[in-house]
C-alpha cells in the first residue's frame, strides 16, 4: 500500500489543533476529508506534532497510506484543491516506504516562539506573535535560557495535564535573540512536552521584565514542580518550523 509524505503549513487560529476532535475543525480532519475527495479512500493521517489551537506550522510533516499509487505532485496539487479554504498549505509531497512514520522517524523538531516587543497594538501580525508592551531584556533572557539546555527533568515547565511517561528531555537549543521589536526563541530537541515551549517562553519573559533573575530559571528548573515556572505564554506567538528525519 503506497505510503506518502506531506510537508505542510497551516494558520493554526483557524483550527482547534492538530487532533481531530468532537469541539471543532482540526488540522488532521482537514486533510483526511481531503484526501477523501480526491481518491474515494477513508484514510486517517499521522503527524509529527500535535500543535494545539492557536500554534502555526512552518514545516508540519505527516504520513498516510492509500489504496492506489498516485504520483506525488498530483497529490500534492489535489491536497491542496480540496484544503481549500482552509488556511493550510501542503509545500511538498513524496512517496516513501512503509517504515517511515512521521512521529516516531522523526530525529528533531524545532520550534520558534515570536514576541513582538512594542506599546503599539499588532495589525498585521494579530494572531501571529505575542505582544508585550513592556521592555523586555533581551540578553537577561538569553543568559537564562542558557540554564535550560541539556538533559533535565522539565517538570516545572511542562503542562499539568502532560501525558508524556516522563519529564525528562534533552533540550539541544534554545536561542533568544531581538530583531527590532520582536524577540525571537528558537527551540531544537528530539521531542518536547505539553506546552514545554511555551511555559520556558512565559518565565523568560518575567526574566526580560526583570520580575525574575536568570537564576529564577535554574531554581524554577531544579524545583521539579509546575508551580514554580512561569506562565504559559499563549499559543499564537508559536511556530513548529521544521522536523527532521
Amino acid at each position: 500500500m503506497p505510503r506518502f509524505k506531506i510537508t505542510l503549513e497551516y494558520d493554526g487560529g483557524g483550527f482547534v489543533g492538530w487532533q481531530r476532535q468532537a469541539n471543532g475543525f482540526s488540522v488532521q480532519q482537514a486533510l483526511e476529508e481531503a484526501i477523501t475527495e480526491f481518491s474515494g479512500e477513508t484514510v486517517t493521517v499521522f503527524g509529527a506534532g500535535r500543535t494545539d489551537a492557536g500554534v502555526h506550522a512552518l514545516g508540519q510533516v505527516a504520513h498516510f497510506d492509500l489504496a492506489r499509487l498516485m504520483a506525488p505532485d498530483k497529490v500534492q496539487g489535489a491536497l491542496n484543491f480540496h484544503l481549500k479554504p482552509a488556511p493550510a498549505a501542503v509545500l511538498s509531497a513524496a512517496a516513501v516506504d512503509d517504515g517511515f512514520d512521521a512521529r516516531f522517524s522523526a530525529k528533531e523538531r524545532a520550534y520558534r516562539y515570536r514576541i513582538s516587543n512594542r506599546r503599539a497594538p499588532l495589525t498585521l501580525e494579530r494572531g501571529r506573535a505575542w505582544r508585550v508592551p513592556v521592555p523586555l531584556d533581551a540578553e537577561a533572557m538569553k543568559e537564562a535560557a542558557g540554564h535550560l539546555i541539556g538533559k533535565h527533568d522539565f517538570t516545572s515547565f511542562r503542562a499539568t495535564r502532560c501525558q508524556a511517561e516522563s519529564p525528562v528531555r534533552n533540550l539541544d537549543t534554545l536561542t533568544v535573540r531581538r530583531r527590532g521589536d520582536d524577540i525571537v526563541i528558537d527551540a531544537r530537541a528530539r521531542s518536547f512536552l505539553h506546552h514545554q515551549v511555551r511555559n520556558i517562553t512565559g518565565s523568560l519573559k518575567w526574566v526580560g521584565e526583570g520580575k525574575w533573575t536568570p537564576d529564577d530559571i535554574k531554581k524554577a528548573l531544579a524545583a521539579r514542580d509546575r508551580s514554580a515556572g512561569g506562565q504559559t505564554a499563549p499559543p499564537h506567538g508559536l511556530y513548529l518550523v521544521e522536523v527532521v528525519y
